[in-house]
């Protein structure tokens, strides 16, 4: 603060609130932290050690020992018995760190987060799922493969199957690597899907083992660990030429598939990527096309600057392109910068 910092954010380097700081500087003069010394009055609810004993014998019980505490007071009150509330029972058994789980079925956990990953150029971090494709027969499906490189937001692979399983999987991602000529030897792909059966099968996870490829892995039923390939799923299904009515036979289906990644990586401009296709992020044409965009714009400004409030259109692709980033990373950036 005498370097000119604001109170604030001292206090909040420090971890303390405003009224702390307020409560111990008094004249300019930091008092002592009188906090672990004051002389607190006990509570007159304070349970007894004989209570406290009654409760942990309870728990202690047979009858009750696979029961939480929820289950054990409303079982006492049929008995016509009151020892003390539930959230007293939850705290006695936490402070003697008896407060796990009690039953055979096993515990609740929390899923971490997925790893983030950064991509930076193509063939790099990939993507890849599969979707229903509706026939004409009702109750009958075919299966659409899809894997998609994120930086690029191209289709390196897809298949049309009619049934979903691993070996097919496997089969794909392989031939993918060797028309992308993604190299065992050179590779530091990752591959991200979330936890279907083929995704998770030994016969997929052998073949990443064997192409040298790192798995990755959504949270279960949390579909915005794998957004990118949701949200080409969309764009499959939401594209105007969709046949509403289903395909007639797997045959069909292929061939519009076909023609839907054609159009996709070749024609599509792609709003996430600065308005250019996937396959000119992909080859690396964005950097030119985007100078000249640019050029363009500024030529414009020049002849009627009139026409400008203020500057011209952002012309850049994004150079990093993050899959499930840290907020908590992303926050504290932010507040630095």
């Amino acid at each position: 603060m005498t370097a000119g910092a604001r109170i604030k954010p001292c206090c909040e380097e420090a971890q303390i609130s405003l009224r702390t700081y307020r409560r111990w500087v008094t004249s300019s003069v930091v008092v002592e932290d009188k906090r672990p010394n004051a002389v607190r009055p006990v509570p007159s609810n304070k349970l007894s050690e004989k209570e406290i004993s009654a409760i942990r014998d309870i728990c202690h019980q047979p009858e009750y020992a696979n029961l939480p505490p929820s289950q054990i007071v409303p079982r006492l009150a049929d008995k016509g018995i009151y020892v003390a509330s539930e959230s007293s029972f939850y705290r006695i058994l936490k402070q003697h760190e008896e407060l796990i789980h009690r039953g055979r079925a096993k515990p609740r956990h929390t899923q971490k987060a997925p790893t983030t990953y950064t991509a930076t150029a193509s063939k790099q971090l990939w993507s890849w799922d599969i979707t229903y494709l509706p026939s004409r027969v009702k109750g009958q499906f075919f299966y659409l493969y899809m894997i998609i490189d994120i930086f690029s937001r191209k289709i390196v692979g897809q298949e049309v199957h009619e049934q979903e399983n691993g070996i097919s999987a496997a089969k794909l991602l392989e031939r993918t690597m060797l028309l992308e000529q993604v190299y065992q030897e050179k590779s530091t792909l990752v591959l991200h899907s979330d936890n279907g059966a083929p995704m998770k099968s030994y016969t997929f996870k052998a073949k990443l083992e064997a192409l040298g490829i790192v798995a990755s892995y959504s949270r279960p039923r949390v579909s915005n660990d794998n957004p990118f390939i949701e949200s080409l799923f969309k764009t499959v299904k939401y594209n105007q030429l969709w046949p509403s009515r289903g395909f007639e036979s797997i045959t069909e289906a292929r061939k519009w598939v076909k023609n839907f990644v054609a159009w996709y990586n070749n024609q599509h401009l792609h709003s996430q990527i600065g308005f250019i296709t996937p396959n000119q992020r992909h080859e690396g044409l964005d950097t030119e096309l985007m100078a000249n965009r640019k050029k363009v714009y500024t030529e414009a400004k020049q002849k009627n600057p009139q026409r400008w409030s203020k500057d011209i259109r952002n012309w850049e692709s994004p150079k990093e392109v993050y899959l499930n980033p840290d907020k908590q990373k992303n926050r504290i950036k932010d507040k630095v910068a």
